[in-house]
């Protein structure tokens, strides 16, 4: 229990100790976390016809480095977030982040813009993993639902700030300078996580929890989890999922400049309003029909998931391969729907299918596989088929990741047990997308 001094002396420092606040806080950081991861989506266009001349293969690496980094070093710092003050990692991860965004305004060819990107993977780690602990901590159970709710529904609306700020600052100020507004803010936040309360672990439980078993033996816990069929095909459905949205999300502005010929900016500006509007609908509607439907048996959340994955497969197909705008914007708002409807049910089934000393092992590995089979690969391989074949074709492999999802959840579902979900299993839907 050492970790508990620290969250004393914490405590007794801290500048920002209410509860909402830590939440407005940590959330607004979530923005910046997204903002930061793709704004260099927004600016592949420019990078290819700058002084660095990147390949398309080049390009989707960008986004691959980074990905590795973050799922290869959030483990450490997830252990890190059990016994060290949790405020100070974040402050770390935020900072570390912030200059490497900035840094890569700097480059100068493409490997000193590879290992800038990659250092924001170190940065980012920080966050992702002990963000959420800490607002366990500032929050009851019954409230957390709700909290993790406003915490994640960041995503799309940074991912979307990502592609209007660094769209326009390119357009007007050239691509450097994109960089270097998206990661500068993100000093100042740091700064505020400095003030931050860290309180004891379990605190809002009823007691201080510190799960030895889990923190002693994570070996035992991993391997039980591998050992857990269900586990496994919903993180393996999840994996195909997120290799679906991070190709998508990673090229679709380049795909609309150049295939469907769309001014940048109201290419960054149409596509991020559909994922703001897309992602609050379905991430809150999942989360509650996960919630309704669950009353009646637990396999509820993955087969919400697995339907309306495997609906949005074929309107992912029309808006990438018919060239009429129309169709393009409706079927594109209609899969995004369909996709963000996963969001809360899929992370629900994580925490349900597994025991409660298994859940931050859970989620640690949950990320780790989520990221090095899906979004990590998924850019890297569109690039490599637009190099040589087309970007045309390599969107292509979007709409078969979201149909392989869809069915590999199906089969997570009926390895389920047919039971009710009590209030006990339910756990709390609206956990957010591939983080």
């Amino acid at each position: 229990m050492g970790a508990r001094s620290h969250n004393d002396g914490g405590a007794r420092k801290a500048l920002i100790g209410s509860a909402g606040a830590a939440l407005a806080v940590l959330t607004f950081i979530n923005l910046f976390n997204y903002l930061d991861r793709y704004v260099v989506s927004t600016l592949v266009e420019s990078l290819r016809r700058s002084e660095l001349h990147l390949t398309d293969t080049q390009a989707g690496s960008l986004m691959s480095g980074f990905l590795i980094v973050f799922a290869l070093v959030g483990p450490i710092f997830g252990f890190l977030g059990d016994s060290r003050s949790r405020p100070r990692l974040i402050a770390f991860g935020v900072a570390c982040w912030s200059i490497a965004t900035a840094l890569s305004g700097f480059a100068w060819n493409f490997a000193s813009l590879f290992a800038a990107r990659a250092a924001v993977g170190v940065g980012e780690a920080a966050y992702v993993t002990i963000g959420p602990s800490l607002l366990s901590d500032y929050f009851p159970p019954g409230d957390r639902g709700r909290v993790m709710a406003i915490f994640f529904c960041a995503i799309p609306v940074g991912s979307a700030l990502g592609y209007v700020v660094g769209g326009f600052i390119d357009v007007h100020f050239g691509w450097r300078m994109a960089f270097f507004v998206a990661g500068v803010p993100g000093l100042v936040l740091a700064l505020l996580c400095l003030g931050l309360r860290d309180p004891p672990r379990g605190s809002q439980d009823g007691k201080e929890t510190a799960e030895p078993q889990a923190a002693t033996r994570p070996a035992a816990n991993y391997l039980a989890l591998l050992k857990n069929r269900p586990y496994v095909l919903t993180i393996a459905g999840y994996a195909a999922y997120t290799f679906a949205l991070g190709g998508l999300a990673y090229w679709i502005p380049a795909f609309l400049e150049r295939v469907r010929h769309v001014p940048e900016k109201s290419a960054t500006f149409s596509f991020g309003i559909i994922v703001v509007i897309t992602g609050f609908v379905g991430t809150f509607a999942g989360g509650w029909l996960g919630d309704f439907f669950a009353r009646y048996t637990q396999r509820a959340y993955l087969w919400i998931s697995a339907v309306a994955t495997l609906a949005a497969g074929p309107f992912a197909w029309l808006a990438l391969t018919v060239a009429a705008p129309h169709t393009y914007l409706v079927c594109m708002v209609i899969a995004q729907l369909l996709m963000f409807l996963s969001t809360g049910p899929i992370n629900a089934t994580i925490v349900n299918i597994v025991r409660p000393t298994q859940r931050s092992s859970a989620n640690a590995l949950g990320v780790f596989s989520i990221h090095l089979l899906g979004d990590v690969p998924a850019p890297l391989l569109i690039g490599l088929i637009s190099t040589h074949s087309s970007l045309e074709q390599g969107v292509k492999l979007v709409p078969l990741g979201i149909l392989v999802s869809g069915v590999i959840w199906i089969f997570g579902a009926l390895a389920q047990p047919a039971g009710l979900a009590t209030p006990k299993m339910q756990g709390a839907p609206g956990l957010g997308a591939p983080r």
